[in-house]
């Protein structure tokens, strides 16, 4: 007999488990990512589905890219851009073109291919955002390029979806549909920087009279929703949205007057995504074609490093940031669901599979990275400061 539970009463256990998981994580030193992402799974059959959750998750994760957007200016991200395309049409050709080549050998036919190497291709782009902050590593060297290659997939991984779509819906995704939607891609990033040279220009001083913290809640948060909405409505990812609408407030010289009244509020909101997560996750009767995916997690984890090794180098790091950061842009995530959710049968519980398999990895290497990366190169040396006693040659 299945019982409806009351959206309040949900909400607050919810809120609850939240707690008492992050005052775990603390306690056991395990990103609480994880133990949300479990959190979800186990809630499955209760939340699956559930409005509410889904609702709170999407601001969560719109709030935690426009925070990130404040960090880019215009004129930092197009020189990120100008020097990210390689790395990023690498990683394009390693997660999506060489995991379709290994689904041919295991006998799947094209479409499924396709969608598989669409699971495959994203970094989840919040959870690795979400440990770059919870590790202080958003400082680090590594840190810029890692949120280059996160922006590029986002770029890349609506028009997948869209391609999925078409097809599965029985139309024919033409050259026409996907010029409109790259169309519509720069239309909302132009008109992003229409909006911060114009409207937001003197946003600052505007900010600074509004005296009430409240009332900058609801326009700060309003802003990043409306942009990330939008982007939706367009047939785009809500994550570039919310990103291109922090683009926008970033030129002002104390961006920490809006993190400090948006912070809580995505502090809040955030945990719910990774639940949400968990409960789309389906594991079905059991684990369907166990070698294919064995094979398919160990090479999205080697073809992730040499995107970090190789496209980091193209970047302009060294060789022990290019590993790091390889290293740290393991995980699968979202847009890995959105695709997989267009999956049926077999294929639906084998994707649902492989992203918390690939996400529980990608995380725990992310942790590791800096460890593993010392054990290779070894532990990085300190400069000497060349200090001269007077009198002294």
């Amino acid at each position: 007999m299945h019982m409806e539970i009351p959206s309040l009463l949900a909400a607050g256990l919810i809120l609850l488990g939240i707690f008492s998981l992050g005052f775990l994580s603390i306690k056991i030193k395990f990103p609480n990512v994880i133990l949300y992402i479990i959190f979800g799974i186990i809630l499955a059959g209760a939340l699956h589905h559930n409005e509410l959750l889904h609702f709170a998750s999407e601001i969560g994760i719109v709030l935690l890219f426009f925070l990130l957007g404040l960090e880019f200016n215009i004129s930092r991200l197009s020189g990120i851009a100008r020097k990210i395309w390689p790395a990023g049409l690498l990683d394009v050709a390693l997660n999506l073109g060489i995991v379709m080549v290994i689904c041919y050998f295991f006998d799947l036919d094209l479409f499924t291919s396709f969608l598989i190497g669409g699971v495959a291709y994203a970094t989840s782009s919040s959870i690795t955002a979400k440990l770059l902050d919870d590790t202080g590593r958003m400082a680090n060297r590594e840190a810029e390029y890692i949120l280059g290659i996160l922006i590029f997939e986002d770029l890349v991984a609506p028009i997948v979806v869209a391609v999925l779509m078409g097809i599965t819906t029985g139309g024919d995704f033409t050259s026409i549909d996907f010029l409109i939607l790259f169309g519509k891609i720069i239309a909302l990033t132009v008109g992003a920087i229409l909006l911060s040279k114009t409207l937001f220009k003197k946003f600052e001083a505007f900010l600074d009279k509004i005296s009430d913290e409240d009332f900058k809640i609801a326009l700060l948060v309003g802003i990043a929703l409306a942009y990330g909405g939008l982007a939706l409505y367009l047939g785009l990812s809500e994550v570039l949205g919310a990103f291109l609408a922090g683009m926008m407030l970033a030129e002002m010289s104390k961006i920490e007057k809006v993190e400090h009244t948006v912070h809580p509020v995505k502090n809040l909101f955030l945990p719910t995504f990774f639940i949400y997560f968990g409960t789309t996750v389906e594991f079905g009767e059991g684990v369907p074609m166990v070698s294919f995916l064995v094979v398919l997690l160990i090479w999205s984890v080697v073809a992730k490093i040499l995107v970090g090794v190789i496209g980091g180098r193209m970047y302009g790091l060294s060789n022990r940031v290019s590993f790091r950061a390889g290293l740290s842009i393991c995980a699968r995530g979202e847009f890995s669901v959105v695709i997989a959710s267009l999956a049926t049968g077999v294929i639906k519980v084998f994707a649902g599979v492989y992203i918390i398999l690939a996400a529980f990895i990608g995380m725990v290497l992310f942790q590791q990275a800096p460890a593993i990366t010392n054990k290779i190169y070894g532990k990085p040396k300190k400069k000497k400061k060349n200090l001269k006693v007077p009198g002294v040659y």
